[in-house]
């Protein structure tokens, strides 16, 4: 059995996580914990993996104090940057376990890894690339990580094809553009009735490709957690992406 801590047990990723944990065969909740709670409760004798969902504000205070507890951690919270995931591998570097894991997923649901997959194996066919993700409006960050992660997906495919800058011939837009991600243009839309949704349009003189991933449910992120969770240990240091446990 792997024991299982969650960190953010309280909130709508953290409810989730706490109860397939609990419903799975080869895991078991040893902790739930939340704001306010002490993180060192957590330890290598009662932990073997802690799943943090929190909030960008606080998740690097809890990873590095979980990697100084010695156990793996997976991370679903987003707003990750290159400086802060620094900071997690210079902790990693002087982690009191050796090979210690850190998993950082920009999302954990099948659908949305492969729409990502698929955008970068799609982008150097097509002259044009937009995203748009769509998202209930209490979420706290926009663009989503998801989204972000994919403009950089189909950004790095279009930069080793040799492929010019994206067409755009808009000169003031007021802001309608969206965010520019790495030469992609990224939308967020915040509207009840959505949980969580991305488009990626790619465009030829005459087609049109989309490709579409839809999330009805926080359930559809539990299979990606629980994979996470099974394979964390066996990838030492800091692991960005489910793309990287499965078989792509």
């Amino acid at each position: 059995m792997i024991k299982v801590s969650v960190v953010g047990a309280k909130g709508r990723m953290g409810g989730n996580v706490v109860n397939a944990v609990n419903d799975a065969s080869d895991t078991e909740l040893a902790l739930a914990l939340d704001a306010g709670d002490d993180l060192t409760r957590i330890t290598p004798d009662n932990t073997d993996v802690a799943v943090e969902f929190t909030v960008p504000s606080v998740s690097l205070g809890n990873v590095l104090t979980l990697i100084g507890q010695g156990v793996d951690v997976v991370v679903g919270t987003t707003g990750w940057t290159d400086e802060k995931l620094d900071q997690v591998r210079a902790a990693l570097a002087q982690a009191p376990r050796p090979n210690q894991s850190v998993f950082i997923a920009p999302n954990f649901a099948i659908s949305a890894v492969l729409t990502d997959h698929f955008a970068g194996l799609a982008a150097k066919y097509f002259e044009s690339a937009e995203v748009v993700e769509m998202h209930h409006p209490d979420k706290v960050d926009a663009p989503s990580g998801t989204a972000i992660h994919t403009a950089h997906t189909i950004a790095d495919a279009r930069k080793a094809a040799g492929l010019a800058p994206v067409p755009d011939a808009t000169e003031t837009d007021g802001g309608s553009r969206g965010q520019t991600v790495d030469g992609i243009h990224v939308h967020a839309v915040r509207l009840r009735g959505l949980n969580a949704h991305e488009e990626v349009l790619l465009g030829n003189p005459g087609e049109q490709l989309v490709i579409r991933s839809d999330c009805f449910d926080r359930g559809s992120f539990m299979p990606g957690v629980l994979l996470a969770v099974r394979k964390v240990s066996a990838h030492p240091g800091v692991t960005i992406g489910l793309n990287n446990l499965l078989d792509l």
